[in-house]
């Protein structure tokens, strides 16, 4: 059995989970602090979803650059996202306004790369075992 992991596609899918559990979540779920739970602004668990999307994201976008397309144009827009992403961490009031481009901007990165690995001559688009 030959399994194949879409590392962009698994960035996209963690950028949109971060941004479902900022956004989505307070508004649905405001009652999990009466009960004990409190992942809605839990530094801890903020840091670790930015530290799964920063990985996800690097190995993806680095493994295209090299491998595949050597155009630095994802790796660019993934770091602008990326550090609006890290600087909604210090402005929480605010966070909605640095959450949407970060996001917008990660998930365009990884299609950008996406779109560029199957571009390039490779018979392989960027999927690894």
């Amino acid at each position: 059995m030959n399994f194949k992991i879409n590392w962009d596609g698994l960035g996209i899918a963690t950028s949109l989970a971060c941004a479902i559990h900022c956004v989505v979540l307070p508004l649905l779920l405001t009652s999990l602090p009466l009960f004990g739970v409190n992942i809605i602004h839990n530094i801890v668990f903020e840091w670790i979803m930015i530290g799964i999307a920063f990985s996800i994201g690097v190995y993806a976008l680095l493994h295209g650059f090299k491998t595949h397309h050597k155009n630095w144009m994802p790796v660019i827009v993934f770091t602008i996202g990326f550090i609006i992403l890290c600087t909604k961490q210090f402005f929480l009031p605010y966070e909605g306004y640095f959450l949407v481009p970060a996001v917008l901007l990660i998930i365009v990165a990884h299609y950008m790369n996406y779109r560029l690995c199957t571009k390039s001559k490779c018979s392989s688009p960027h999927h690894t075992h």
